[in-house]
This record gives C-alpha cells, sequence and structure tokens, in this order.
C-alpha cells in the first residue's frame, strides 16, 4: 500500500471500539472521532453520528434499505456533471438549503427576507443602464417594468449597490438551459442610484420545473411531490457594509406558490404585478407600446455588524462556544 493512502496515527490513543452492540454503536463511533484537533469538524461529526444513528436505531433500517440508500446516492453522485449539480437538488428537496440559508441569514427588523440562490446564476451577466431592459427583444413573454429603492434597515438610501437580476424566459427556461446559448439573456447587472433608487425591463416570469429525469426526481415521485418551482425574480444586491441579500419575487397567484419544490417561497417575497394600459406610459418605460406589468418593490439590507449579532444570538442557544464560527 502507497504510503500516500495511509494515515499515522498513535494507536496508544485510540479508546478501544471492538465489540459494538446497538446500544454501544454510536458511543464507540464517537469516542474514536473525538481526536479530531479541529473543534467545529468534531461538533458536527459527533451530532452527525449521533442522528444519523438515532434514525437507523428509530426505523430499525433492514440491510435492503440500506443498500437502496446506498444506491440512490451514488446515482446522485453519478449524475453530477459541470453544469448540474443533482447533490444540490437533493439539498434543495430536502429542505436543507432552504434550512441552511434562513440560519445564515437572519432577518433583522425590517429587512428583506434571503431565499435559496438557485443553480442558474452566472458571472456574465451585462451591464444595463438605469431603467434599460435584461431581456433581449427577440423574447416573447409579458412585458415587465420593475422598480423600487435598495434601503438600509433605518429607512436611509443606499447608492450605488450592485444588482444582479435573473429569470426565466417565457418557456421557463434560464438562458443557461439552452445548448445553443450565445450571450447571456433575461438577467443584468445594474446600480442603485444616489437616491437609492433601481429600475429595469424584463418580461414576467413563469413557472418551472426543476430537473426530473434523475435520481432526485425519482425520489419526489416515490413520495407524492411534483417538481416545479413558482413563477420568481431572483435578486441579489451588494453594498459594502452590508450582507450580500440573495432573494428572489414571486408574483402573487401563481398554483405553486404552497407547494415549491425547494421550499423558497416566503409570503413577504410574494408581489402583486400591476396592470398598466397606457401606451404613453409603457413608451416612457422604455417599451414600444403597452399594455405591461409594473412590479414596484424595495429592498432593505442588513448592515454586516447587525447580521453577525443576529448569527451570534442564534448560536449561542445551540452550538458550544468552542464550536462556535465567527462572523
Amino acid at each position: 500500500m502507497s504510503p500516500s493512502n495511509t494515515h499515522e496515527v498513535d494507536l496508544s490513543k485510540l479508546p478501544d471500539v471492538s465489540d459494538i452492540s446497538p446500544e454501544t454503536i454510536t458511543d464507540r463511533v464517537n469516542a474514536i472521532n473525538s481526536l479530531c484537533p479541529n473543534p467545529r469538524q468534531k461538533f458536527i461529526m459527533e451530532r452527525l453520528v449521533t442522528h444519523l444513528h438515532q434514525v437507523v436505531s428509530e426505523t430499525n433500517l433492514t440491510t435492503e434499505e440500506w443498500m437502496t440508500a446506498i444506491q440512490f446516492l451514488t446515482r446522485v453522485g453519478q449524475t453530477c456533471t459541470n453544469i448540474r449539480q443533482e447533490f444540490i437538488l437533493l439539498s434543495d428537496v430536502m429542505g436543507v438549503s432552504a434550512l441552511v440559508d434562513s440560519i445564515n441569514h437572519p432577518k433583522v427588523g425590517g429587512s428583506t427576507e434571503n431565499t435559496v440562490l438557485g443553480p442558474f446564476f452566472t458571472e456574465d451577466a451585462a451591464d444595463i443602464p438605469h431603467g434599460g431592459s435584461i431581456a433581449s427583444s427577440k423574447q416573447p413573454g409579458t412585458p415587465m417594468f420593475v422598480c423600487g429603492r435598495i434601503l438600509d434597515t433605518s429607512g436611509q438610501p443606499i447608492p450605488n449597490a450592485k444588482i444582479e437580476t435573473w429569470e426565466t424566459d417565457a418557456e421557463g427556461f434560464y438562458d443557461t438551459q439552452y445548448a445553443d446559448r450565445q450571450e447571456p439573456d433575461c438577467r443584468g447587472r445594474l446600480r442603485s442610484q444616489d437616491d437609492g433608487s433601481y429600475a429595469f425591463r424584463g418580461i414576467v416570469p413563469v413557472a418551472y420545473p426543476i430537473p426530473g429525469d434523475g435520481p432526485v426526481g425519482d425520489l419526489l415521485k416515490s413520495l407524492g411531490r411534483h417538481n416545479f418551482r413558482p413563477a420568481h425574480l431572483h435578486m441579489m444586491i451588494e453594498a459594502p457594509g452590508f450582507e450580500t441579500l440573495i432573494t428572489a419575487l414571486y408574483p402573487r397567484g401563481d398554483k405553486y406558490l404552497k407547494s415549491d419544490a425547494v421550499f423558497g417561497v416566503k409570503t413577504s417575497l410574494i408581489v402583486d404585478l400591476q396592470d398598466v394600459t397606457s401606451d404613453e406610459e409603457a413608451r416612457a418605460k422604455g417599451f414600444e407600446s403597452g399594455p405591461f406589468k409594473l412590479l414596484q418593490q424595495d429592498f432593505v439590507l442588513v448592515r454586516q455588524e447587525e447580521a453577525k449579532n443576529a448569527r451570534a444570538e442564534r448560536a449561542a442557544k445551540t452550538v458550544p462556544d468552542e464550536a462556535k464560527v465567527e462572523g
């Protein structure tokens, strides 16, 4: 065996883990893992082993069920590619992604709530001017004008905040899902004005299915769940001294709002789209003519120190001091 494949350990320091039983195995595994020099890793592994063993014991898991789980996870890994992450999808549909997001981005005062990033963000969005369009002229769909302000928790405007926004086209696909993608579409990057205002044009997003042709899709079918996400507009907002806000707006009335496959919907993020029929107003907003939909929404960012304090307050209730993460 190659030395690079071995780990030298002082055997005299290891606890005796022989003669295990269902009653002793959990303590034995945690004992041998307790030599881990990283307090955070040791804490996470101790809780993971404890809860995983608890599930096995409480369900009286059979060998066949264990093997089914192993084969399922193997398929999940085999389905992953450079442009498809089936493990993140599994995390999404199990609610883990939403839980991690909620813990790490607590709501402070009247701040805008975070939600899951999703797999379709890209770094190549085009920079657009105030009031510019994120959708190319070739895009069908219902025109939509989005505007509002970027504020702090005291209601003061945040100028020059970087805003990334992206959405599906009228067919329910992101530009990255097209094999012949030549350039970014239905996504853009802009900055808030001195008064915190922002504005851009797009199209009304539509509901769409997350990938259902892999093991995660099979899992959802077996659970009697659908694989749809309600229509939404992604927004990511950054400004110096503030926590990055990753959120989305969900037009009211979508039939999937209460059963989002990845648990991303929050009531505070459900918005109303106003109908505007005036050709004059449409032209003033950059459209050739009416009608169009108007979405007006302010976003409230949290200062980094405020977010740090909120995370620390939650961690104080659940995590030992030596296993806490700073920041």
